[in-house]
């Protein structure tokens, strides 16, 4: 009788301690389901906002059209590529690897754009 009982509180506080682990630091848990990061892009006045943005790999760029008229992204590297964005459509790209990723509106090729992924 005096074994099962001293088993039975071990497996007690052997399952506290595990989740104290968990819920005590969080850096196991929170590590390993982190929200990926988004950030945006305006498209205004003939210009994207900002110029040129850096960001984490993993990171998912939303684009937002605030202009009057239609834009579009495209990577200059064929990387990615929107439809034609009316105002206040959008268009989001997650970006998986690190380097430099050119981009401008093919309607309005004057208008570039550069996000740096490290």
């Amino acid at each position: 009788m005096r074994r099962s009982v001293s088993t039975a509180v071990l497996l007690v506080a052997l399952g506290l301690g595990m989740a104290g682990l968990d819920a005590g630091t969080g850096n196991f848990s929170v590590s390993a389901q982190q929200k990926p990061e988004t950030t945006e892009v305006k498209i205004d006045n003939f210009s994207f906002g900002p110029g040129t943005l850096t960001v984490p790999v993993g990171t998912t760029v939303t684009w937002t059209n605030h202009d009057d008229i239609p834009h579009t992204i495209v990577s200059t590297e064929g990387a990615f590529k929107s439809k034609v964005l009316d105002t206040d459509e959008k268009f989001s790209f997650t970006f998986s690897k690190a380097g430099s990723y050119p981009y401008f509106c093919s309607i309005h090729p004057k208008m570039t754009g550069r996000v740096v992924v490290q």
